[in-house]
């Protein structure tokens, strides 16, 4: 999971080369969605319909349809690497959700320090990318959409408590999220190229299958048996590998403030999970 997601930015901004987000985004769902089913029926011979699966589904969908047309959408005008540093914060927002929707969480003085840190560090990253222009804010806002929308799908699954297979979730998430993909791509696609790069057609498709399925599965299958707090810490290790595969792969440049701004972020977070657990041992 930590593999897919610290090379999931980086194919994101590759596979919208020479095509719109909207088209990169739609092919990789339903490459997504026709993998999960065919694997989905060949394992389990049908998908559950009854009451509480839909909702899995819906709530899988929030995530895979409003977080990734933010993401996609947003990664146009930033680095990759500032992406997954933005998706750092994921822990944070999780805490909060969980505080009121499964009251397995509480906001100690830790806790809240994290989170002051992890602002104050996007907000380093805010101030350096003002130089850049609205866009990149932009950028930044759509990202910071998308994190919400993920923590809060998340979230809303662990609270339904319904055991499904890890396969079963992607795949129910991705069928129901596949209309609205569909209708995004009628609507505000522009005409398919004929001729793609290869390396935005080797990049949709690493996302199709990687990104889209193994991804998906390998998070929801820890998501189920971890709280969603401690799911959200591959995310301590995926900005920094992320934005090494920027800089080393698309030339990305790191910024003193995107530095100074990540490491205040990871500061954050290591604070927020693990300050009051080490306490307590020393104790």
């Amino acid at each position: 999971m930590i593999i897919i997601w610290s090379t999931t930015p980086l194919a994101i901004k590759w596979s919208s080369q020479g095509i719109d987000f909207v088209t990169g985004v739609s092919v990789r769902m339903f490459i997504g969605a026709s993998l999960a089913l065919t694997l989905a029926l060949i394992l389990y011979r049908r998908i559950p319909m009854h009451k509480k699966a839909r909702q899995v589904y819906l709530a899988s969908a929030l995530a895979i349809y409003g977080a990734m047309m933010m993401v996609y959408w947003g990664a146009q005008f930033i680095p990759s690497g500032l992406v997954s540093v933005l998706f750092g914060l994921t822990p944070i927002i999780t805490t909060g959700f969980a505080l009121y929707l499964l009251r397995s969480e509480y906001f100690s003085l830790n806790k809240f320090i994290g989170a002051f840190m992890g602002i104050m560090g996007l907000a380093v990253i805010f101030i350096d990318r003002i130089s850049l222009g609205g866009q990149a804010l932009f950028g930044i806002a759509a990202v910071l959409a998308s994190v919400t929308l993920h923590a809060g799908s998340a979230v809303w699954i662990k609270r339904l408590n319904e055991p499904l297979p890890a396969l079963i979730v992607t795949t129910g998430g991705l069928i129901y999220s596949m209309p609205l993909f569909i209708l995004s791509f009628a609507l505000f696609a522009d005409p398919f190229p004929e001729q793609l790069p290869s390396r935005t057609l080797w990049s949709i498709i690493y996302l199709g299958v990687m990104g889209s399925v193994v991804g998906f599965v390998s998070y929801y299958f820890v998501l189920s048996r971890l709280s969603p707090s401690t799911v959200a810490l591959a995310t301590l290790i995926t900005p920094i590998s992320a934005l090494l595969l920027g800089k080393w792969f698309n030339s990305e440049s790191i910024t003193v403030s995107i530095f100074i701004g990540t490491a205040l972020v990871l500061s954050g977070l290591i604070v927020h999970q693990f300050y009051e657990p080490f306490i307590k041992r020393i104790k």
